[in-house]
């Protein structure tokens, strides 16, 4: 008979009842059961250490310790069962009726590659499968490619000189085409995905120039999977209104956060309070506001995000206009297609639970993010077409 471990059973229960907090990747707040204390479980190396009696002088896994175990554990569980999987589109209907009747019909040829065609044995029509990248001079290889460069640091100028070299003569202003075409197309799909970021969130502030004139960009940054949820173009460091910002992180995430990092800034609290702060103490968002270079509580974090996008306006030589289609391209490749040593190798999309498979994730998201546009531009020939049917035959 397997004995049951009294400390483990009360860790459950702390789990269960929701009385533990976490701050960061190395930190947890957990409520004692007998007072209003609370007890830092920290991690250190790759175990967890308790600062309560019972793990200080009896050296046990205390049930601090175990609530946090748990609450891992659940959190790896959910994630894993609601995982969303992007995978490469294929023909396996007709784009324009949605029928499933659909043969192959040769090759269509061009001096960038060949492209298959298909044809529907309901509609009659044909289609091909270049789904996303239609009535494109160049092929989806190398627009992406282009896309790719650009964001790990190439300057546009450089990208269109490199793609000379596989035989694309393209110009430095083709390629800021593509990146504003398929930032576009790819953001209103990202719109309708939910990631599974974590409780605690880091907002800070970074200085870019536009045009000559310094602005700054608010970034909130998911603590545990590094996601970018929001970002906001500002003129001012301190006086600038960043609640839209802290709503934006609310939508994107579908909720908000229980622990909240910033520095000392005013603007940070005033957003705070007007968008997280809630009267029921159990269910508002803790600030933490002071943020220490050394120790638990630093921005590590949102310093290197700083970083990479400052790499990037460099090669820029600073953005021309506020609403620039880069920073919401840059942020997509950081979300989905940049790994991250932090993570493992992971993007920050896969630590959220969103897996984008295929050799390129780039041509994966715009194949889906197209296709759910044509499906719906389909469906809504479908529809007019059956109301001036019924309305010829007297149908009201």
């Amino acid at each position: 008979m397997t004995q049951t471990n009294p400390r483990e059973e009360k860790g459950k229960e702390i789990t269960s009842q929701n009385n533990l907090v976490r701050i960061n990747d190395s930190l947890y707040h957990v409520k004692s059961q007998t007072t209003q204390k609370n007890y830092n479980v920290v991690r250190i190396g790759d175990k967890f250490v308790c600062d309560c009696a019972d793990h200080t002088f009896r050296k046990v896994c205390c049930k601090h310790i175990h609530a946090v175990e748990f609450s891992i554990k659940i959190r790896e569980e959910v994630k894993e069962k609601t995982k969303l999987v992007i995978n490469p589109v294929n023909v396996n209907s007709c784009i324009y009726c949605l029928g499933s009747n659909i043969a192959k019909d040769g090759l269509r040829h061009n001096k960038y590659g060949d492209i298959q065609k298909f044809q529907c044995k309901d509609c009659k029509k044909y289609f091909t499968i270049n789904i996303g990248f239609e009535k494109m001079k160049h092929n989806p290889q190398g627009i992406t490619v282009a896309m790719q460069l650009y964001f790990s640091g190439e300057s546009l100028r450089n990208v269109a000189k490199s793609l000379k070299l596989i035989g694309m003569d393209i110009t430095h202003q083709t390629v800021y085409n593509w990146i504003k075409k398929y930032t576009e197309l790819l953001g209103k799909y990202i719109e309708g995905i939910t990631p599974q970021v974590s409780d605690t969130w880091r907002s800070d502030e970074l200085f870019l120039k536009f045009s000559g004139n310094i602005k700054y960009m608010y970034a909130l940054l998911d603590d545990e999977t590094r996601y970018l949820i929001a970002q906001q173009v500002a003129n001012t460091k301190f006086k600038e209104d960043i609640r839209q910002l802290f709503r934006d992180g609310k939508k994107v995430a579908g909720k908000k956060p229980k622990v909240l990092i910033t520095d000392g800034a005013r603007n940070f609290h005033q957003a705070y309070m007007a968008e997280y702060w809630t009267r029921p103490i159990e269910e508002r968002t803790v600030h933490i506001s002071h943020i220490h270079f050394k120790g638990d509580m630093n921005n590590n974090k949102m310093e290197r995000l700083n970083g990479e996008i400052r790499d990037r306006e460099k090669t820029m030589r600073g953005l021309k206009k506020m609403d620039t289609p880069i920073l919401k391209g840059y942020e997509i490749f950081h979300n989905y297609i940049r790994t991250h040593e932090g993570l493992n190798g992971k993007t920050p999309s896969e630590a959220c639970g969103i897996e984008i498979n295929g050799d390129n994730k780039w041509i994966t998201l715009i194949q889906n993010a197209s296709r759910g546009f044509i499906n719906a531009v389909s469906l809504t020939a479908i529809h007019i077409s059956h109301y001036f049917c019924s309305y010829s035959n007297g149908v009201s």
